[in-house]
């Protein structure tokens, strides 16, 4: 869906992004991640031309970006901002609108779809499809951002850092709307992102930069297995739980359940060997004495990358 291939970008002397290459599949779910100053936001804004690169290439859909008319590629791009950047002049549903109604879909479409997007996100249109930005939460208008992005139902969403400037509560919250969203559009999403709990929670493949460069691309398992280097284990931060059983682990993070369709774990099972299983499920199904317990693999990587945070 994006390829990226020997991609630098430059600031006269300076170094933002240096010979970048990696693929973004069809329907996944790819984190970019790194400190302040990374090169993670000025990679994602290179995916929709908001900033020209240097060298190299970008393929969107098969094709360099540089060969698609600007405003055609960003109708096939939703873009969700950390400051939302809804018109504050504009009802909730003027806002929706703006993207299909440049596309010149027909009002009846545009309404329709306006009420479906509401609805998959928690916000009744009837109540707040007339309302204006400021009479919503940050929470609801990130929200609404979100909704936005999806109007005219893009092949890929691009999201920098959306909900950063929420207070905890409300960061969880949407964080676990998006991955419930996600399962059921499956978009391709790119996602920029500074906290390492985040990451480890959404996506599917992690991309660390550092300095411009990229240090590590694999999926959250892999980093907490593998890391490449010492930069690497540093900033996910070591952490000796994932030597921990599946029974223990489960004891301080779930309660009794129905297995249902889950796989099934063993609570003996070290933690880590739950890693493969979470490659293809979100939740597993541990066997205990007192019956099934529910593992979900969000709080297995949230936990695990928790010292990260704890120690920076």
């Amino acid at each position: 869906m994006i390829e990226f291939k020997n991609v630098t970008k430059r600031y006269g002397s300076k170094t933002a992004v240096g010979d970048a290459s990696f693929d973004v599949e069809e329907g996944e779910f790819f984190v970019l991640i790194g400190p302040s100053g990374s090169g993670k936001t000025t990679t994602l804004k290179m995916i929709n031309r908001l900033i020209p690169l240097t060298e190299g290439y970008i393929y969107f859909k098969d094709k360099p970006v540089s060969d698609y008319e600007v405003y055609e590629m960003r109708w096939d791009i939703g873009y969700v901002l950390q400051q939302i950047a809804l018109f504050p002049h504009m009802t909730i549903g003027e806002n929706i609108a703006q993207v299909p109604q440049m596309k010149k879909w027909k009002e009846k479409d545009i309404d329709n779809r306006i009420d479906e997007l509401m609805t998959m996100v928690g916000l009744d249109p009837d109540t707040y499809k007339n309302r204006k930005p400021g009479e919503l939460s940050g929470g609801q208008q990130q929200r609404v951002g979100v909704v936005r992005a999806l109007a005219a139902d893009p092949p890929v969403i691009l999201m920098d850092e959306p909900f950063s400037a929420l207070d905890p509560i409300t960061r969880e919250s949407l964080q676990d709307d998006l991955i419930s969203l996600q399962k059921e559009i499956r978009k391709t999403i790119v996602f920029v992102t500074h906290d390492i709990k985040e990451a480890m929670k959404l996506g599917d493949r992690i991309c660390l930069f550092n300095e411009g460069r990229i240090e590590q691309i694999g999926t959250p398992e892999e980093f907490l297995t593998h890391p490449k280097n010492d930069f690497v284990k540093e900033f996910i931060g070591s952490n000796k739980d994932k030597s921990i059983t599946v029974g223990e682990f489960v004891s301080m993070n779930s309660g009794s359940a129905e297995h249902g369709n889950y796989p099934l774990v063993d609570e003996d099972a070290m933690i880590e060997e739950a890693f493969k299983i979470f490659a293809e499920h979100d939740t597993v199904a541990v066997i205990t004495d007192a019956g099934y317990k529910l593992l979900n693999r969000q709080d297995v990587f949230r936990h695990l990358s928790e010292k990260r945070g704890d120690s920076a």
